[in-house]
């Protein structure tokens, strides 16, 4: 049975209208939290958030052919975890697990949220909701959050959350209208949209707008990736008469849709190559692809990561010029990756929770660089940032908060608590992963696959009539770890 991902385009036509008025616009409510009398003493802290970006599309994590010199640069400054799987997904259900530094899966009381996609999990943060950020602030650090996540930036489940930083800056591109997309020409328009998806309104209009919005692979200052890191940087100039400061970059890119510049795609297929790109993609099986779209694809996906990366560099050349480098703490992670064809799928299908879906890159880099250019198997998640932070800068950390302090393996230790398998939630769907065996199925615990990594390690091979009492086993883990007696399955 397929299961239909998020309708990131329905979604833009309803938030449209909310979030006009503040598209491009700098938000200063001013400190609504008790400020504290006197500045702490402790590093600052940056966390660099980036889109649907697989951790096998990163140079240090293996996939060599995907140019990622600045992901690659921290990476030898930093602890590099082998094993990070986001335990909610996927775009703000990860957001949450981020900024709330506890466990949102098992989502057993979930409601939807008018303003959010009806899928189990999607909800937003409030000005109530404890997050890390409102920690450091609370313990005299100012806040910054710079991004073009259409949810995060512009809906108004996120107005609350908003208001808790010193300065929250939403940049147009992925919502919004920076120039009429009339300005973008059918033929342009069939040049990056799938042949298939040509004649769904949702997608023909919404690609016509994102072109015209992020200047339609020709000019790349346009793009948004461009865009979030040059007001960073401008972000990061203010945040340095602040400090100390805790600073979130949060990249859309590269989440499709994508045009990325002729010179990033001549890096991955063939430059005499002139014909159309697939821009975009559904969340089903890859059959509505050409074989042309199909093959290109990968291509399409690794220049927008590139693309990102070296716009990124320029954010941490920033960081370096400043001095601040050596007193700021540095956390790089994604929600989630993407599948290209991969398993016979495009997109972020929920019952399709393998690496290329569900493992991201995740490095920690602490002021002293210490612990850096290893590398730890010790399974890591979003939620797991703001327990380290808080713990690197001094900074109680609240009893809302479950995840892990990272922060010994800088040093050279393991973390307090021990993680010796790990699991997470899409939608209906879990998946279940221990150093052998990795588990997939419904929260109703019906339609499960299990696959042996020591003998497969590429998950091909579906041995689940074989192991019953490994599914059993480790369903049963993950009840005992979630306190509960089932799952949630929403109908």
């Amino acid at each position: 049975m397929e299961e239909q991902g998020i309708d990131r385009r329905r979604f833009l036509k309803t938030a449209g209208a909310a979030g006009a008025v503040a598209l491009g616009a700098a938000t200063n409510p001013g400190r609504t939290l008790a400020a504290a009398t006197k500045r702490p003493d402790g590093p600052n802290v940056l966390v660099l958030m980036i889109d649907s970006l697989r951790h096998d599309h990163v140079g240090c994590y293996g996939l060599k052919e995907v140019l990622t010199p600045n992901i690659d640069a921290l990476a030898k400054e930093s602890v590099r975890f082998t094993r990070a799987f986001p335990e909610a997904m996927p775009t703000v259900p990860a957001r949450r697990s981020l900024m709330l530094g506890r466990r949102v899966y098992p989502w057993r009381n979930w409601k939807a949220e008018k303003g959010l996609p009806p899928t189990p999990g999607w909800n937003g943060l409030t000005d109530k909701d404890t997050t890390w950020l409102s920690a450091l602030r609370e313990h005299g650090y100012w806040t910054g959050y710079v991004t073009d996540n259409p949810f995060v930036g512009f809906t108004p489940n996120f107005a609350g959350f908003r208001r808790t930083l010193d300065h929250f800056l939403p940049i147009s591109g992925q919502l919004g209208v920076r120039r009429p997309a009339k300005t973008i020409s059918g033929a342009t328009l069939d040049h990056w949209l799938p042949q298939q998806m040509r004649g769904i309104k949702r997608y023909h209009d919404g690609m016509r707008q994102y072109l015209a919005n992020t200047g339609a692979g020709t000019d790349e200052s346009q793009t948004c990736a461009a865009r979030v890191y040059t007001h960073a940087i401008e972000m990061l100039a203010e945040a340095k008469k602040h400090g100390p400061f805790a600073l979130v970059v949060d990249c859309f890119d590269p989440h499709e849709p994508w045009d990325p510049p002729r010179k990033y795609l001549d890096l991955y297929g063939d430059p005499g190559y002139r014909g159309a790109e697939p821009g975009d993609v559904l969340y089903k099986h890859a059959d509505y692809l050409t074989p042309t779209e199909l093959a290109r694809l990968p291509a399409v996906y690794a220049a927008s990561v590139t693309m990102t990366d070296a716009w990124l560099g320029r954010f941490l050349d920033a960081v370096y010029a400043s001095g601040l480098a050596d007193d700021t703490i540095v956390v790089l992670l994604s929600d989630h990756g993407i599948l290209l064809g991969e398993y016979g799928w495009t997109g972020k299908p929920a019952l399709e929770l393998h690496p290329e879906l569900i493992q991201v890159p995740f490095l920690l880099r602490a002021p002293g660089k210490g612990g850096g250019g290893t590398a730890t198997g010790y399974f890591a998640s979003p939620h797991d940032v703001g327990p380290t932070v808080l713990s690197m800068t001094g900074t109680p950390v609240p009893a809302t908060m479950n995840g892990h302090d990272l922060s010994p393996l800088t040093a050279g230790r393991q973390p307090k608590r021990g993680r010796p398998f790990w699991y997470g939630g899409y939608a209906n769907h879990v998946y279940v992963r221990s150093s052998r065996w990795a588990m997939i199925g419904g929260g109703d615990n019906r339609g499960r696959s299990l696959y042996d990594l020591r003998a497969d390690p590429g998950e091909r091979t579906n041995v689940a009539v074989k192991h019953y009492d490994v599914m059993a086993d480790l369903y049963e883990k993950v009840l005992a770890d979630s306190h509960g007696t089932s799952l949630p399955y929403f109908v």
